[in-house]
């Protein structure tokens, strides 16, 4: 499905609100208000956006039912909020994931929805794995970009795609169809890719336990970690923030790390540290994502948990949603939340 005339001034009209600020409502329950958290609760198979203040859900996509479809979503991992319309990410759940999906429930579809629930645009068809002309393999992020072009981690497919959603073809890809490795133009089970104001690409490379900054001729120019040390396990997201740190989700050692550019740890946080935290037989939190918020605060999905939290700089907890280790889709619950955002603040969109 590819982008129409009317989405195209539909997002170039987003562009200008979120540039200038005013793509979100002031105040109030309704659907896209400022401060209210997206959260991509992969287990149930939702999207919601979250009232922070009562833990309401205003809005949502998704049934909960794990078949793809064009009111469902199965294993969501990524949802970025793009003025009216929602950029998610049909990642699918492995075997074992869920009771109800013991070998594995695909979905392989990047969409927008509008705020009816209706998707405007898909790149993947639902259910079908492959690499071929509009599919996908366990796309697990996406990124609008300023020329509307969308940026998609394809972890099975081991590779970094960018499509042009008017043509849905692949303008520009990192990484070999196909080939985990660690050699050039390689990736391993890549989880995250953003679109740096100087041109470049940053990707959590997770099972190759680094985070590299891409150009567009594929030259590696800036990295953390490696396929061979230890500084990092499962880099599960990382995002250059404005002060030049890199915060990266180390997801496998439980912690949150902002790194300068010259490598020196200048922010961690410890996801085990929190009250409750890591069950009897000694089971600890992945967390899956973790983004820097405008006031300095860092809003962090515990995946496994089935929390998602934020924090002050001096690591307090001053809000979360969810209950920890109790997955469920009621009030004030989740199941295995991959990702959060804060609406208003972090909108996936890279700045001009």
């Amino acid at each position: 499905m590819k982008v129409s005339l009317w989405l195209k001034d539909a997002l170039w009209v987003t562009w200008v609100l979120v540039c200038t600020g005013l793509a979100a409502q002031a105040q109030g329950d309704q659907f896209n208000t400022n401060g209210n958290i997206l959260i991509s609760d992969q287990f149930n198979n939702r999207v919601i956006e979250v009232n922070p203040n009562n833990h309401k859900v205003v809005w949502r996509f998704g049934t909960g039912s794990n078949k793809p479809g064009p009111d469902t979503v199965v294993g969501v991992n990524d949802a970025q909020r793009i003025g009216d319309f929602t950029l998610i990410a049909g990642t699918g759940i492995p075997p074992g994931g869920t009771p109800d999906c013991p070998n594995g429930c695909a979905d392989n579809r990047v969409m927008i929805v509008d705020q009816a629930g209706k998707i405007v645009w898909q790149y993947g068809k639902a259910g079908v794995t492959g690499s071929g002309p509009n599919e996908l393999n366990t796309p697990v992020q996406n990124t609008l970009l300023t020329n509307f072009d969308v940026l998609i981690t394809d972890q099975g497919n081991q590779r970094v795609i960018e499509v042009d959603p008017f043509t849905n073809k692949i303008v520009w890809q990192y990484g070999t169809t196909g080939v985990a490795g660690c050699g050039k133009n390689e990736l391993n089970s890549p989880n995250s890719a953003e679109l740096l104001t100087n041109g470049h690409i940053l990707m959590a490379d997770e099972s190759n336990n680094r985070v590299i900054e891409v150009t567009r001729s594929r030259m590696i120019v800036w990295s953390y970690g490696s396929c061979t040390s230890s500084e990092l396990s499962g880099a599960a997201f990382a995002s250059r923030l404005p002060n030049g740190q890199t915060l990266i989700t180390d997801s496998n050692n439980h912690r949150i790390l902002g790194v300068s550019a010259t490598k020196k740890i200048e922010f961690e946080y410890d996801t085990t540290s929190q009250p409750g935290s890591c069950d009897a037989a000694g089971t600890c939190p992945l967390p899956s994502r973790a983004v820097r918020l405008a006031n300095g605060n860092t809003l962090i999905s515990n995946q496994f948990e089935n929390q998602v939290f934020e924090i002050d700089p001096q690591k307090k907890i001053v809000w979360a949603q969810g209950k920890i280790d109790d997955a469920g889709a009621g009030f004030d619950e989740l199941n295995a939340p991959y990702d959060a955002k804060k609406i208003g603040d972090y909108t996936g969109l890279t700045p001009p």
